[in-house]
């Protein structure tokens, strides 16, 4: 099972559209609420290259991005072999 993180707040349109691409294709996730945790939120930024926005999707410590990039990679036919490893 792929260790699948999610950066997101509890009010992201785009946090839910992701999180619910991952439960179409069965797979579970973890969510890390960045909503009012400055040390969190500055993770994130930090893992994520300087990119502040939410989600921050990571599989297998590989940054994919967020919403847009995650379902771009899935239309490439690139996000099911991340999800088999």
């Amino acid at each position: 099972m792929p260790d699948i993180e999610i950066y997101s707040t509890r009010v992201c349109p785009y946090c839910v559209r992701a999180k619910k691409l991952f439960e179409r294709k069965g797979v579970a996730y973890r969510e890390i609420d960045v909503s009012d945790d400055e040390a969190l939120r500055d993770g994130m930024i930090a893992r994520a290259g300087g990119k502040r926005t939410v989600p921050q999707i990571f599989i297998n410590d590989q940054h994919i991005g967020g919403c847009d990039e995650l379902y771009a990679l899935d239309s490439k036919g690139g996000l099911d072999p991340l999800l088999k490893a």
